[in-house]
């Protein structure tokens, strides 16, 4: 417990046997009143077994561990170690919200470039200020000379997907909450995590922890925190062209589902227009002629243009149906009280 909250800290992880150990070791040190839950979502390596190792859901005595920074005895942590079938980070999130019960929920990834030691402050200021949501924006230490820290490529998705994001929600750069829209790093109130509809599978799904919280207009914080390479031997699972994708597929939905009489009204004046460039030489042919020589192209441009008509009322109902939804959501989460120090 701290101050009176129960803090559960979640660790999705993929082949991160070498670097999992300095991220349980950090947690040790900078936040031992968590409990730790670490996730294997179908690792090669041992990762599961490393995990194990480091934490116990029984009340033995501490483990014989000793630190490879500080050849000291490492504290045993209190949690437990669960494998995810199901690839992907956002299925990772699921289980974790889903089986795990606690006041404060932390998520860190297991590749040990998150600062452990910004933890306890980020906690601190959602139970002062009663957030919903911190999310540690990420800070390079030092000149990534070899682009191996944070990748140009990842840095330009990232601005990419944060301005979209801004632009649906009509953020304007001087009042954004979140300039890291992608970070890892994150610390949640209970309200938050039981009002969150996990339906993310993989990479996307911390754009989607940012559009709920943007949604339902809750009050989040972003904190600068130190981003570290990777210790020497582990692999990033990131890809700069496979994971762009990903991030122009995720704008893709979240317009068609946030703003869908904006997104329909787009598709509807697109297809009116090709259909009146069609129509009008058919037009001017009948007027001259009294035929209509070209009739694929006439049922094609009357095709269009309905399509047109379609999309509009498409997006008219749909937009209803997206209030609705939210208005749901909006009353679920105000069910749950704010979080706050506990006596």
């Amino acid at each position: 417990m701290y101050k009176g909250n129960k803090i559960a800290i979640g660790i999705p992880c993929f082949n991160e046997a070498i670097a999992l150990p300095e991220v349980l070791e950090g947690i040790s040190v900078f936040f031992p009143e968590a409990e730790v839950y670490v996730f294997d979502n179908n690792s090669s390596d041992n990762t599961f077994q490393v995990a194990q190792e480091y934490i116990s859901s029984s009340t033995l005595s501490p483990s014989n561990l000793v630190s490879k920074k500080t050849g000291s005895l490492i504290p045993k942590l209190w949690g437990g170690v669960f494998k995810v079938r199901a690839k992907g980070k956002g299925n990772v999130v699921t289980q974790f919200f889903s089986i795990i019960e606690a006041d404060i929920y932390v998520i860190v990834d297991g590749d040990a470039t998150y600062d452990l030691a910004s933890l306890r402050k980020m906690v601190d200021i959602l139970l002062s200020k009663r957030l919903d949501m911190v999310v540690g924006r990420r800070v390079e230490v030092g000149v990534d000379l070899e682009n191996k820290v944070y990748r140009r490529g990842h840095r330009f998705g990232n601005k990419v997907i944060t301005n979209a994001i801004a632009y649906v929600f009509d953020q304007k750069a001087s009042n954004r909450i979140f300039q890291d829209m992608l970070s890892g790093y994150r610390v949640f109130s209970r309200r938050y995590v039981k009002s969150f509809p996990s339906l993310s599978q993989g990479f996307e799904i911390e754009t989607q922890l940012n559009v709920h919280a943007l949604q339902l207009k809750m009050r989040c914080e972003e904190l600068p925190t130190p981003y570290f390479k990777r210790p020497s031997g582990s692999q990033s699972k990131l890809s700069t062209y496979r994971d762009g994708i990903k991030i122009a597929w995720t704008i893709f939905k979240i317009y068609s589902t946030e703003k869908p009489f904006l997104f329909y009204s787009v598709l509807s004046v697109v297809f009116g227009l090709v259909s009146i460039f069609l129509a009008i030489p058919l037009f001017i042919t009948f007027i001259n002629t009294g035929s209509v020589p070209r009739l694929p192209t006439a049922v094609l441009s009357t095709g269009l243009m309905i399509f047109a008509f379609l999309s509009l009322v498409t997006g008219m109902i749909l937009q209803n149906v997206t209030k609705g939804r939210i208005e749901v959501k909006r009353l679920f989460y105000l069910s749950y009280p704010a979080p706050h120090e506990k006596q």
